[in-house]
């Protein structure tokens, strides 16, 4: 799936990725594959990126959003 990361300022990562791991409100959830398409609000913390090689990414944001779509991830983060 695409997953892009993007700030007020800049885009910090587009590429494809295996699997994304996201601070919810309510704590962490994760986004694979043909996930259903959804929105949700982001907290403080890290995001979690594995890439097609199995590499482990990571990236702090104050909050944001999370919208999914047709295997396509854009987090709008603070």
């Amino acid at each position: 799936m695409h997953l892009e990361i993007i700030t007020p300022d800049k885009t910090i990562f587009a590429g494809e990725v295996q699997l994304v791991q996201l601070p919810g409100l309510d704590g962490l959830f994760e986004i694979l594959n043909n996930h259903a398409p959804m929105i949700a609000a982001l907290g403080k913390g890290r995001i979690k990126i594995q890439d097609e090689g199995k590499k482990f990414t990571f990236f702090e944001i104050n909050g944001g959003v999370l919208e999914v779509l047709s295997n396509k991830v854009l987090v709008m983060a603070e």
